[in-house]
This record gives C-alpha cells, structure tokens and sequence, in this order.
C-alpha cells in the first residue's frame, strides 16, 4: 500500500490493524468525542491553512470516522455502495436532481 492509493476497505482494514484493541478500549463515545476534534481542526485548516495542513486534516477526519465504523462493526465500502452506489439517495440519478433546499 505505501505507494499505491488505497481503496477504502484497504484503508479501514489498515486502521483496524493499526488501532482496533485500543479503540474497542476507548468505544464508541470517547472515538466519536475525537472525530468531533478532528472535524473541528479541519474547519480550521479550510479557513486558514496550507494545502497540506487541509490534506493532513481530511486524512485524521476519515481515520477516525473509519476507527468508528471498526468499533461498531460497520464494513465502509458496503455502506457506501448500499447508499450512493446507485445514485443520489434523495432522487436516484447519478447527477443529482434535488432540489437546492433539500438535503440529497
């Protein structure tokens, strides 16, 4: 993987490898209290930082949010093919159609 992009479930099996005993030790609640920090540095970093500082932050916000979905059991990839793998939740085409005020 060092010089290859990862697909997703590579990088969740990674993160499972790398921190699965002392995030079931945290659980759920501590692992989501540092996304939250975690999101809240990346709000940060699109304000006013570099372009690395952003891609340093976005990385840190899908590690914790993927040490999470470990913690519970949630397989990524399958996730996201169940939801957006057809199209756009909110109105199924591929390029979404909703309206402006509606959350897709």
């Amino acid at each position: 993987m060092p010089n290859e992009s990862p697909t997703l479930a590579d990088f969740q099996h990674l993160i499972r490898d790398m921190y699965l005993e002392k995030d079931i030790a945290r659980g759920v609640d501590g692992t989501f209290m540092w996304l939250i920090e975690e999101v809240g540095e990346l709000a940060s970093a699109l304000r006013e930082g570099t372009p690395e500082e952003q891609r340093g932050e976005f990385a840190d916000v899908l590690a914790w949010l993927t040490t999470i979905a470990n913690v519970v059991g949630v397989d990524l990839s399958e996730a996201v093919r169940e939801k957006y793998g057809t199209g756009c939740p909110g109105c199924g085409h591929l390029v979404c159609h909703c309206d402006d005020s509606e959350k897709p």
